[in-house]
């Protein structure tokens, strides 16, 4: 059974295209809203994670379901799944291959690239009163607490289920500070937006084509607000596939084909 860490839309893809080339699938998604996106998949040499693993956690489950193979199509900037994952297999000695979505190039002037949240707070705060946040809500905390942003009013574009709603308002974000949304958006969306809550200045990630970042920066260039990018992590994966045919490679050169194997390999 292969194994995909599969909470981005990339990711999903990916496990469904692993399963329809033979493969016996377990995904592992990040919240309730990504297993219902899977949930068509079930019933077909396929199951699915849903909790939170931590190292030790991940190693039971990748040796109770017997996994011959970790596919990490985590989110770029997930940077402790793929900690874990590589520590796991290197435990355990299972073949690890990341699957690395597209970076999105830019030559807009006033685009910055910082490396972490708190530089993301200290620069925004110098570029404008009005921050709106294309970052998602994990590190949403890093923004509405950071001094940088005291006098400064928040704007964040989120994913509009109950868990992130909980988590804004638990923030103190009120219902004008919170666009519930799902993306990705075109660029003629993004200016709408940045013009109905006067955005000064547009903070995101580089999170390739999938995740809409050349709309938004396309959106914020054709508005000349500025736009400051928090960078990927940098992580030695080792094996590092940047399509899913490149993965389906991988796997049948280190697995074997798919044709609906057995964990016994038969």
């Amino acid at each position: 059974m292969i194994f995909v860490a599969a909470g981005t839309q990339d990711g999903r893809e990916l496990a469904k295209y692993l399963l329809d080339n033979g493969y016996d699938v377990a995904a592992s998604v990040v919240s309730h809203y990504g297993e219902q996106l899977l949930a068509d998949c079930r019933g077909r040499n396929f199951i699915i994670n849903d909790k939170p693993l931590d190292q030790q956690e991940l190693e039971e489950y990748l040796q109770v379901h017997d996994i011959r193979l970790f596919v990490d199509a985590s989110h770029p900037y997930a940077v402790n799944m793929s900690k874990n994952g590589l520590e796991a297999c290197k435990n355990l000695q299972i073949p690890y291959i990341r699957y690395e979505r597209d970076l999105t190039s830019s030559s807009y002037d006033r685009l910055s690239v910082v490396h972490d949240y708190e530089a993301a707070a200290e620069l925004a705060a110098k570029l404008g009163k009005n921050i709106f946040l294309t970052t998602g809500s994990r590190n949403l905390e890093k923004f509405t607490t950071s001094r940088h942003l005291r006098d400064c009013h928040i704007i964040a574009r989120v994913l509009p289920t109950a868990e992130v709603m909980r988590l804004c308002e638990g923030l103190g974000l009120t219902p004008g500070q919170i666009i519930g949304m799902q993306g990705p958006f075109s660029k003629e969306l993004n200016k709408e937006l940045y013009r109905r809550y006067n955005a000064d200045v547009i903070v995101t990630k580089n999170s390739g084509t999938i995740g809409g970042t050349d709309t938004k920066f396309a959106a914020a260039a054709e508005l000349d607000l500025p736009v400051i990018v928090i960078d990927r992590p940098v992580m030695d994966y080792g094996n590092v596939g940047r399509t899913y045919e490149e993965i389906l490679k991988f796997a049948e050169e280190r697995y074997g084909y798919g044709v609906y194997q057995t964990t016994d390999g038969n």
